[in-house]
């Protein structure tokens, strides 16, 4: 009888226990919901300034007489990044998921205003640069706390961010053509974006989070970083966070540009070709989250970087409208599908006693990318800008089959450091 008693007492306990996981998980639901609308806005703010329409705009606003020198701002988010990633995460992680949502909020709230209204390329750089700040502190506020709120579904969790950025890139076309068909200025579509996040940052102060979001402790980067222990592998996975993003964001901000001037594709239709990319995006999330499960990601670093090549050097050799068309997919699935996610899960597997640290290494050169890359692509034509990619995605296939050769070793390395 005692055992009976005992038995119902714990059968009890743990029906109360699921009774209080579901509640909570249905308790922080709305405050993941806010978090990935974000990122809806964030696709929106990450891509507004590569749109061909919003670009001869800007020039005009600036008195530029060439839209190329446009990608120049658009280069400013990367520095934005480059100077805030060292301290938002550790900074994260003190004050609280919340307080770097906030922080990031209100950074694109002046990114959009001020690009929205800026007179000349020197407001409009700062705003930039501060834009690139508040996609550092999203990322690592939102990041750990979807992680933090569906804890049993990280994976699914993280990968609901890139989704909100995907479908937000997807809708760009349409989100103009309403703009032109109120003939309304295009840059009413920041002015936009930037008060809908200024509400999703007043519902972020008020939304629940679990404890651990709402405070914690950490050693600062750069103590992080002296403890490292770094390998020739690692600094190649480093290497390919920069490569990968160099693919992908040239693309992102130089293909329309290509597409119109060199493969004639008419303005009221270059647009489209932001679709076709995003649309790709979003195939490539489904399918390779279910391929990863049935080979090594280590394998798609080269993989994918090779087809984006193939595809690049189609686009260079025929130039065409269809082409373009096919090549803004497919770019869009090998290129933005996922590399960098799979490289920081890979060197996240393969060097385990400096996650943290080689994570944030791999952002920066990411971001480092961003800076670099596009402020060289604003002072060259769209077809220099085709084989400066073309390049660089080539020796991002280089040391991915590195990383792979050298994998099994490094395997049974970090299994027996365990």
């Amino acid at each position: 009888r005692i055992y009976e008693r005992n038995l119902r007492y714990q059968i009890r306990l743990k029906e109360k226990r699921s009774a209080e996981e579901k509640t909570m998980n249905k308790k922080y639901l709305p405050s993941a919901l806010i978090l990935y609308l974000n990122y809806f806005i964030h696709g929106i703010g990450c891509s507004i300034l590569s749109q061909q329409v919003v670009k001869e705009m800007l020039a005009d606003q600036w008195g530029m007489n060439d839209a190329m020198k446009v990608t120049a701002i658009a280069a400013a988010l990367g520095l934005g990044r480059l100077i805030s990633l060292p301290f938002a995460g550790p900074l994260s992680d003190k004050l609280g998921r919340r307080i770097s949502v906030l922080i990031g909020v209100a950074s694109y709230v002046i990114f959009f205003v001020g690009i929205a209204f800026s007179p000349n390329v020197q407001v409009a750089y700062v705003a930039a640069v501060l834009g690139g700040i508040a996609n550092s502190f999203l990322d690592t506020a939102t990041y750990p706390a979807v992680a933090e709120i569906m804890y049993k579904y990280t994976g699914i969790a993280t990968m609901g961010i890139k989704l909100f950025i995907s479908v937000a890139q997807l809708l760009m076309p349409f989100f103009l053509g309403l703009v032109a068909g109120t003939s309304m200025s295009y840059l009413t579509l920041p002015l936009v974006a930037g008060i809908i996040i200024a509400v999703l940052g007043v519902l972020a102060i008020f939304a629940p989070l679990p404890a651990e979001s709402e405070s914690g402790k950490s050693e600062s980067f750069i103590s992080n970083l002296k403890n490292a222990n770094f390998s020739l592998e690692s600094v190649a996975l480093i290497l390919i966070g920069f490569t990968s993003t160099a693919t992908f964001q040239l693309w992102l901000n130089c293909a329309q540009t290509f597409g119109k001037e060199i493969a004639g594709i008419p303005s009221e239709s270059v647009s489209v070709m932001q679709t076709y990319y995003s649309a790709g995006t979003l195939v490539a999330l489904f399918v390779t989250s279910i391929l990863i499960t049935k080979f090594k990601q280590v394998r798609f670093l080269v993989i994918y970087p090779a087809i984006a090549t193939i595809m690049l050097v189609l686009v260079h050799l025929i130039k065409t409208p269809a082409i373009c068309y096919i090549g803004a997919f497919v770019i869009g699935y090998a290129a933005a599908g996922g590399v960098l996610q799979m490289a920081t899960a890979t060197v996240n597997e393969l060097f385990p006693k400096i996650k943290g640290t080689i994570t944030s290494l791999v952002m920066i050169a990411s971001s480092l990318c961003n800076y670099t890359i596009l402020s060289a692509a604003a002072n060259m034509s769209a077809t220099g800008v085709l084989m400066m990619n073309i390049v660089i995605t080539v020796i991002g296939v280089l040391l991915a089959v590195f990383v792979n050769a050298r994998y099994g070793k490094l395997v049974s390395k970090t299994e027996l450091a365990k």
